[in-house]
């Protein structure tokens, strides 16, 4: 949420200085010469810092000392602090703050999490361009990030999400989990970061070995180079590639991204301890392209930083790398305006009239049409790194972004389509968003598109990755057939996907083809495999799997025990003892969520079947009431309701919640499923018809549907009906043995 997008990417370190550095955050330091912190010094740690690389590399460090990486994080004085602080006082949302100084030290006096102002004191900068941010210390080792923010440009204070006006006790205010700089952003500020938080007391110890984004967290541990570099093997014939540092001159593309990711992509660590690895997805499981957090053609919408976006590119498909166009030590672009794309591209066919018809300005910069921006944090504008072909003839059709209405927003997108065709043609080079966004809608036809764009070895495997995790909603045998004929794909996220997208089928479908991937060469393969595994009763575990399984299992509670500081790994830890049986853990950490974020709904719900499970229907009412009232319009709760009321024997109210449930367009077969049987039941078939009816619409592939409204047409004595209904059935679902009996009465 607050990381920086510029490109990381550091070239060789040398020299000198042969202590390590490793300072807990409590501390008053930094790594600049000008700066000066006390160091605490532990074994082994290996961390020499930025003025040891500075005798032999002058250039790259003069260019780091201006770049986003070294102002990522640093102690606040009259240097660093770029907001004013002399006594100003700003007026946001229905809070009024105050920006003052007390000597040396920096305050900002605003709405404190208990709702009244207080004085609180800067303890580091965040950042410089376009914004600047400020830490505050809290109790537990927590910092967290106001969300007053400085605009470096414009000279003034800010609200990031201006118009949102939040209470002290949610989970968004700046005092809370949302805005913890310890889980959301320290590991992308700081060289060599350690989280460091204990569940169990809710607290943390963050450290790191330079308080910035030095040299070290792009090339790696310093102090065995250095003392390569001082000894008499530096000269010999022997030499060692890469003087023992990661990310020499001369290194590949992936190598590259695999080093900037981490900190330009959405996505999650998976564990305080690193893999040294090529495979992005050993330490990290990033962000695919899903209508979550992107557009259904794969653009970025939320706060999706780069690296997503990059591996849909023909760019990254040609090998291109992050410093082909950024000075890694800088972080800015090499060149100017569209001498950076005519690097590669011919400035004769690309950089013209007859390529852009548009006159000379921005409206003929190849970002504006093939990079367009976006703001986020207020005033930050990022590029998309797609490098997509404007389509505003997929605007039409499914209502998508496109570059072309970023400057023509007054005009539709058919008229934008047609001065497409008139300068271009009528034909369209096929893009995988052809098949993402239908494929993305989920619907009677999306199947299709989905295979088509896993089978397709033309399409980005990013893509592939995104179509197997759509293509575990359609569960019927075919796109079964599909994700289990990906499971041996070469990418890593595919695989993953895969194994997600496994889930939603019943274990005897993929038991022993999973079980392979419990050994899987890479840890978050080999952690999906377990969170698969884990649903199966033990005796039913293949005996060759079971010492793998107990292996990746180890791994896959690490994860979750790792994810635990955020109110999201709380659930999940939940969600890992429910698959367990172990109610009584599933409970402590869903109410472990809901105490860093009281509105998640999922921990309540979830709550609801575990108390259902132990019998405790009262306690399952009492917290689907709380689910309601944090949220009224959620059609979910009324169908858990629905269920509820049913086994409590509360007929009518059950009846009550499911029709709230349709009444609130409900996109799961299961409402019209349980509701229509439950109206057929009472005597009224003709309703019953015409909810299931109304189902089908909204689900024309679940097969439980047509299972219903044909006993639905059996009860009204139309046989015709029923018949057409079971044929359907028997085409969607026809292995599923709890049919096979219908199918011979049916003489099917």
């Amino acid at each position: 949420m607050f990381r920086k997008s510029s490109i990381a990417i550091f070239l060789i370190l040398l020299l000198l200085i042969s202590f390590a550095v490793f300072r807990l955050f409590f501390a008053d330091r930094s790594t600049s010469a000008d700066i000066k912190y006390e160091p605490v010094f532990l074994k082994n740690v290996g961390y020499v810092g930025d003025e040891s690389c500075k005798k032999c590399h002058k250039a790259e460090h003069h260019d780091w000392k201006k770049s986003d990486h070294f102002m990522s994080m640093l102690l606040p004085n009259d240097s660093t602090v770029f907001g004013d602080f002399n006594n100003v006082t700003f007026i946001a949302d229905g809070v009024t703050s105050r920006f003052f100084k007390k000597g040396q030290k920096f305050f900002i006096n605003t709405e404190g999490e208990d709702g009244e102002n207080h004085d609180f004191e800067v303890k580091y900068i965040f950042g410089y361009k376009p914004l600047q941010q400020y830490l505050v210390q809290f109790s537990g080792g927590r910092l967290q990030v106001p969300r007053l923010s400085w605009d470096v440009d414009k000279k003034k204070w800010f609200n990031q999400y201006a118009g949102q006006k939040i209470p002290a006790h949610d989970w968004l205010h700046w005092t809370k989990n949302a805005q913890n700089w310890n889980t959301m952003c320290a590991s992308c500020h700081s060289t060599n970061l350690h989280k460091n938080y204990d569940h169990k007391s809710d607290t943390y110890k963050t450290s790191y070995s330079i308080i910035n984004v030095s040299c070290e967290s792009c090339h790696g541990v310093g102090k065995q180079h250095v003392d390569y570099i001082n000894s008499s093997d530096y000269n010999s014939k022997s030499k060692v590639i890469g003087s023992f540092l990661q990310l020499g001159k001369k290194s590949g593309q992936l190598e590259q991204i695999v080093t900037c990711a981490p900190c330009h992509a959405r996505s999650s660590e998976i564990s305080a301890l690193h893999i040294e690895s090529k495979d992005i997805m050993d330490n990290y499981i990033p962000q695919i392209p899903s209508t979550e957090f992107f557009y259904a053609d794969g653009q970025v919408k939320e706060e999706d930083y780069i690296y997503t976006s990059f591996l849909q590119s023909k760019m990254f498909h040609n090998g291109v790398k992050c410093s082909d166009c950024h000075n890694p030590h800088s972080t800015k672009l090499k060149r100017i305006g569209n001498q950076t794309c005519v690097a590669c591209h011919s400035p004769k066919k690309y950089d013209a009239p007859t390529h852009t018809f548009h006159t000379s300005g921005k409206s003929t910069e190849c970002i504006s049409c093939h990079m367009p921006g976006k703001l986020y944090m207020g005033n930050d504008l990022r590029h998309d790194h797609s490098f997509r072909v404007p389509r505003p003839d997929l605007s039409e059709t499914y209502k998508t972004p496109n570059a072309c209405s970023n400057c023509h927003a007054n005009k539709s997108n058919k008229v934008l389509a047609d001065a497409i065709v008139k300068w271009y043609g009528p034909k369209r080079e096929y893009h995988f968003a052809d098949d993402l966004i239908p494929g993305s809608k989920l619907d009677e036809n999306s199947e299709a598109h989905l295979t088509k764009l896993i089978n397709d070895t033309a399409v980005p495997d990013i893509i592939k990755a995104t179509a197997a995790f759509y293509l575990g909603n359609i569960q019927t045998q075919s796109s079964l057939n599909t994700l289990l004929g990906a499971i041996q794909s070469k990418d890593s996220q595919v695989r993953y996907r895969v194994l997600r997208s496994l889930g939603n089928f019943p274990p005897s479908n993929w038991i022993e083809v999973v079980g392979p991937l419990l050994s899987d060469k890479v840890r978050a393969v080999r952690i999906a495999a377990a969170d698969l595994y884990i649903t199966i009763p033990k005796g039913q575990i293949p005996n060759e799997y079971s010492e793998s399984f107990s292996s990746a299992q180890k791994e896959l509670k690490s994860l979750l025990e790792y994810q635990t500081d955020f109110a999201v790994g709380n659930l999940m830890m939940a969600d890992y003892y429910l698959k367990l049986k172990d109610y009584y853990n599933a409970e402590k950490f869903y109410w472990n969520g809901l105490k860093k974020d009281n509105q998640a709904n999922y921990a309540l719900l979830n709550l609801s079947a575990i108390y259902n499970l132990q019998g405790k229907n009262d306690k399952s009412l009492e917290v689907l009431e709380k689910a309601k009232k944090n949220d009224p319009k959620n059609e979910r709760i009324y169908y858990n309701l629905g269920l509820l009321y049913n086994e409590m024997n509360n007929k009518p109210e059950a009846e009550k919640q499911f029709a709230k449930a349709v009444e609130l367009k409900s996109n799961n077969p299961r409402v019209y499923y349980n509701y229509g049987l439950m109206l057929n039941q009472r005597g009224n078939s003709k309703e019953a018809e015409n909810i299931l009816k109304k189902g089908i619409t909204i689900s024309p592939s679940a097969p439980e549907l047509y299972y219903a409204i044909a006993f639905v047409y059996l009860k009204m004595e139309n046989k015709g009906k029923a018949l057409e209904a079971a044929i359907k059935l028997k085409q969607l679902d026809p292995g599923n043995p709890e049919y096979q009996d219908f199918f011979r009465r049916s003489g099917l």
